[in-house]
């Protein structure tokens, strides 16, 4: 059986989450149009020591746009692993993806 994801007890591994804004939008070109793929959004962490957080949204949840510090819960979270080599090396990458973020 293959590890495709996991689901974090989100309050022990990233405490309280508070909205930091958006860091980048992904998007493709389909039938000559861009169309927005998923939208990656900065998050403040309780618990983690870098303090910040990337989560990754599918566009279909649309543009979140809260104020700054909100305190928020992910919706269906997940957690993937992405794995890349340089050279004759391997790295991983966490990507944690969820539905959507709503403010709590």
């Amino acid at each position: 059986m293959d590890l495709k994801q996991i689901i974090p007890n989100m309050e022990k591994t990233f405490g309280t989450l508070e909205f930091a804004g958006e860091a980048s939008v992904e998007s493709r070109r389909e039938d000559g149009r861009m169309k927005v793929i998923s939208r990656t959004y900065h998050l403040y962490s309780s618990v983690q020591k870098a303090d910040q957080v990337m989560v990754t949204i599918p566009a279909i949840a649309g543009e979140i746009d809260l104020p700054y510090e909100t305190r928020v819960k992910l919706i269906e979270p997940k957690i993937s692993a992405v794995g890349y080599s340089i050279g004759d090396s391997g790295f991983t990458n966490y990507v944690l993806t969820a539905d959507s973020i709503v403010k709590v």
